[in-house]
C-alpha cells in the first residue's frame, strides 16, 4: 500500500560544520507526481538528493519515502530508486551481469528479473550491447544501464540527478517518455536536472532551491505566470535565485 504521500520532509537540513547545505526544506509530494527540482550549483539539491536516498544522515528535521523514514535505510530501499549524477557501475561488468547483481541485491526473484531485465534493456536499445563490458560502453550508455538499473525493482519513488546527462536526443526522448508513463502509473519521480524544458514538458510541480532554501515551489504555468507579462521557467528560475539581472542581459532569442 503506497503512502498518501510519496515524499515527505519537514524541517529537512543538513548541516557541515559551520555550512549548511540545506536548510529547513519542506516536501509533500503525492503519488504520480513529476516533481522538478531546480536550483544554481552549490544550492542543495544533490545533498537534498542524497539525503532522501538514505545516503545522508540529517542534521535536523525529518523526510520520509513512501512512508517509510529516511532514517531506515532497510526500510526505504525497497522504495526507492537513485540515479545520480554519476552512475555506480562497474566498468568490468557486462550490461547484463550489473543488472543481474543489481536485482539480487533488491531480492527480485530470478525469473521476474531477468524479464524486466529484458523488457529494459531493448526499450532503452541496449539488448545488443549487454555483454560487453560498461567499460566499454559510451556516455550515454553508461547512464542508459544506470538508469534501468534504478528502475529494475519498481520502486515506489525514483530520485534522478541529471537524467539526460550525456544523451542523444533519441536516448533523451525515451527517457522523457517512460518518466512520463511512470507517473501515469503513479510512481513518483524527483527530478532534479539543469535542463529546463525538460522540467517545463514534464513536471507537474517545480520546487527552485537557491542556498539551500526552497524559495520557490508550485505549478510550472503558475510559477511562470509570476513574470511581469507571463515569462518562460528560465525567467522564473534567475529571478528567485537572485539572477534577474543575468535575464534581463540575456540576448532576445530571434
Amino acid at each position: 500500500m503506497r503512502s498518501p504521500q510519496a515524499i515527505e520532509a519537514d524541517g529537512l537540513t543538513k548541516r557541515y560544520g559551520d555550512a549548511t547545505a540545506v536548510d529547513g526544506v519542506d516536501l509533500s509530494i503525492p503519488p504520480g507526481t513529476v516533481y522538478g527540482f531546480l536550483g544554481p550549483n552549490g544550492a542543495g539539491k544533490t545533498t537534498t538528493i542524497r539525503m532522501l536516498a538514505t545516503l545522508l544522515r540529517p542534521t535536523a528535521g525529518t523526510a520520509r519515502i513512501a512512508g517509510q523514514p529516511v532514517t531506515d535505510r532497510a526500510a526505504v530501499a525497497p522504495h526507492v530508486g537513485y540515479l545520480p549524477e554519476s552512475p555506480p557501475l562497474f566498468d568490468e561488468l557486462t550490461a547484463r551481469e550489473q543488472l543481474q547483481y543489481h536485482a539480487g541485491l533488491q531480492d527480485l526473484p530470478g525469473d521476474e528479473a531477468a524479464d524486466r531485465i529484458e523488457r529494459l534493456l531493448d526499450r532503452f536499445d541496449l539488448a545488443a550491447d549487454a555483454d560487453d563490458r560498461i567499460g566499454t560502453y559510451s556516455k550515454g550508455m553508461q547512464q542508459k544501464t544506470a538508469l534501468v538499473q534504478a528502475l529494475l525493482h519498481d520502486p515506489d519513488v525514483v530520485l534522478l540527478d541529471e537524467p539526460t546527462s550525456g544523451l542523444d536526443p533519441r536516448a533523451a526522448r525515451t527517457v522523457r517518455d517512460l518518466l512520463a508513463e511512470l507517473a501515469a502509473g503513479e510512481t513518483t519521480v524527483f527530478l532534479s536536472t539543469h535542463i529546463l524544458p525538460v522540467v517545463d514538458e514534464l513536471a507537474d510541480v517545480v520546487g527552485v532551491l537557491s542556498d539551500g532554501r526552497l524559495v520557490a515551489e508550485g505549478d510550472p504555468d503558475a510559477l511562470k505566470g509570476r513574470a511581469e507579462g507571463g515569462g518562460t521557467l528560465e525567467d522564473v528560475f534567475l529571478d528567485v535565485t537572485g539572477d534577474a539581472d543575468l535575464a534581463a542581459a540575456r540576448p532576445e532569442e530571434p
